[in-house]
């Protein structure tokens, strides 16, 4: 969740591959407690719900297949989600990250679903690489750590219309300092393992 992704980018060309929710394998009460309202065991936000289930998964229209180098795909609600006001002031999905030991490997699968990466920087000794899926941007992570297998679901960095008063919210047992993003005049902070969520999460201000 490094926010590596500038505005231009975000402006850039639009697969017709839209993200439509993302799994987690979390209790909806973890995300209740930081002030989000859970309604139907999701979370409704600009053009993305976060849905609570029993495997980390992604709602991607127009996909056509069951899983992505791994990572589970379930089929995508029609129509999408309407967002709904959350009390923590968080208005939608910047970006989610996949990571993969097999960097080359996963890019190619990207591809030959349609999904190609728009970008691909070097983080200093690994890859991300990125495409825009409707409201969300897709990152990849080269994982070296992992051992041999398939890609995975690892986290989303959400977008806080107020950053400082959520870090206000959910103070410093949760919420880690906010220090400066990746981009030109963002910031950004992560959730604490404290919060007892199994999804790593972090919250950025929007963009500028």
């Amino acid at each position: 969740m490094s926010g590596g992704v500038g505005r231009s980018y975000r402006q850039a060309a639009q697969t017709p591959h839209t993200l439509s929710e993302l799994w987690v394998a979390d209790l909806p009460e973890s995300w209740e407690a930081l002030g989000f309202n859970a309604v139907d065991h999701a979370i409704a936000l600009d053009g993305v719900a976060i849905r609570f289930g029993d495997v980390n998964a992604l709602a991607i229209r127009d996909f056509g297949g069951e899983n992505l180098d791994g990572v589970p795909i379930v089929p995508a609600p029609d129509p999408p989600p309407s967002a709904v006001s959350q009390p923590n002031g968080v208005i939608g999905v910047d970006h989610f990250v996949i990571v993969t030991p097999d960097f080359d490997r996963t890019a190619r699968v990207l591809d030959q679903r349609g999904m190609p990466l728009r970008r691909i920087r070097d983080a200093g000794g690994f890859r991300q690489g990125f495409r825009r899926l409707g409201p969300a941007i897709l990152e990849l992570v080269e994982a070296h750590q992992m051992p041999p297998g398939p890609a995975r679901f690892w986290g989303v960095t959400l977008i806080a219309g107020d950053l400082q008063a959520l870090a206000a919210r959910l103070g410093p047992e949760l919420l880690r300092p906010i220090k400066d993003a990746v981009q030109p005049g963002r910031r950004i902070a992560t959730l604490d393992r404290a919060a007892g969520h199994k999804t790593n999460v972090a919250f950025m201000t929007p963009e500028p």
